[in-house]
């Protein structure tokens, strides 16, 4: 499975501090275990101890005996009856939650596409690359050749995965940044991981998803699913792979000789992004934590706000991608690439546009 770096500080496996204080887990274990019957005490009597008092006659105990067989029969029918409408309900239950270790995905509802591909200019302008939250520089590259895909140039190139958080976070900024340059159809919304750190990130999915634009060819890959492998913890689903072409730029533009974190074996780290060998983006630019408990409403519907933490770090990066798509167009369209929240990226990083 491709690599998938951990932004420094993140990780799970931190020691527990010690001492006698319960953990969350141990708490939630004693809550849930169930309650152990109370044995009878010194002197109790169990329930066959026999009543005191005359033996009744034996017609009247026939009678009883009769009766208590007919209860005990009926009562045995009734502890059966339960047991299979419980059995019944377990079946049920387990058939009705199959899928609860992923959030699925689906199509992005209307108001969340309009929210990401209609940011105002002003807002990107507002933000620049000003951002309370951290968020890091791509590295760009020089002498390289434009990327060709399908025969087609310039090109950008995403390579990712849909149970990854740190693909979560970076693509909001993808898709507000392309936004600018085309129209989106068929994207789609869906959650990181369950079990990864950082898990059940809101996000959107470019599986399926194309941008139709006459400035970038823009090629989105979902290397897996957020469906985990039942035989094989920590595995996910295969959703598409790389063509042939796109493979051989990811193997070039991936490895240690472009990217100051590049993998020397070959591995690929997610998210992957290649703005026309030009400007390189490895691993998450700003840390999925910010997205904790937001809804894909929430996220979106924020990027109008130029105050708002989360939109400066997603319009942040959106302008870094911004920047170096114009670079790739020569500075079309004017509109975007002359605009003061680009120039600002550009000179940020050190680049000439148009």
């Amino acid at each position: 499975m491709a690599e998938q770096n951990t932004p420094p500080g993140k990780g799970g496996n931190t020691p527990k501090p010690k001492g006698n204080t319960p953990s969350a887990k141990d708490k939630s274990r004693a809550a849930s275990r169930p309650v152990a019957a109370k044995a009878p005490g010194k002197g109790a009597k169990g329930g066959n101890t026999p009543r005191p008092g005359a033996r009744k006659s034996g017609a009247s105990a026939s009678a009883g005996n009769s009766r208590r067989g007919v209860l005990l029969a009926w009562g045995a029918v009734g502890v059966v009856v339960i047991i299979l409408a419980a059995l019944f309900i377990v079946k049920a239950t387990s058939s009705n939650s199959t899928n609860t270790s992923y959030i699925a995905t689906t199509a992005a509802s209307s108001q969340v596409v309009t929210d990401v591909t209609t940011v105002p200019l002003s807002t990107w302008n507002a933000v620049g690359v000003t951002s309370q939250v951290q968020v890091a520089k791509p590295t760009i590259l020089s002498d390289q050749p434009a990327m060709t895909i399908d025969g087609k140039s310039p090109a950008m190139l995403y390579y990712g995965a849909e149970y990854c958080p740190y693909c979560a976070a970076e693509r909001w900024a993808m898709a507000t940044a392309l936004a600018r340059f085309g129209t989106w159809s068929n994207l789609q919304t869906t959650a990181s991981s369950l079990s990864d750190v950082d898990a059940g990130t809101h996000t959107l999915s470019f599986h399926g998803a194309t941008l139709d634009s006459p400035y970038i060819t823009f090629r989105g890959i979902e290397q897996y699913t957020n469906i985990p492998v039942a035989s094989t913890p920590g595995e996910y689903t295969t959703l598409q792979n790389p063509t042939k072409e796109e493979g051989a730029i990811l193997a070039k533009y991936s490895s240690s000789k472009y990217l100051p974190n590049g993998s020397t074996s070959g591995g690929i780290s997610f998210p992957f992004v290649d703005i026309n060998n030009a400007m390189l983006f490895s691993g998450a630019s700003y840390d999925p934590q910010i997205l904790a408990g937001l809804s894909w409403s929430a996220i979106a519907g924020g990027l109008s706000d130029p105050t708002n933490p989360v939109t400066q770090a997603i319009l942040t990066t959106g302008n870094y991608m911004s920047a170096g798509i114009c670079q790739a167009t020569k500075g079309q369209p004017g509109s975007v690439c002359k605009s003061s929240g680009v120039q600002a990226a550009a000179k940020a990083l050190g680049i000439t546009i148009g």
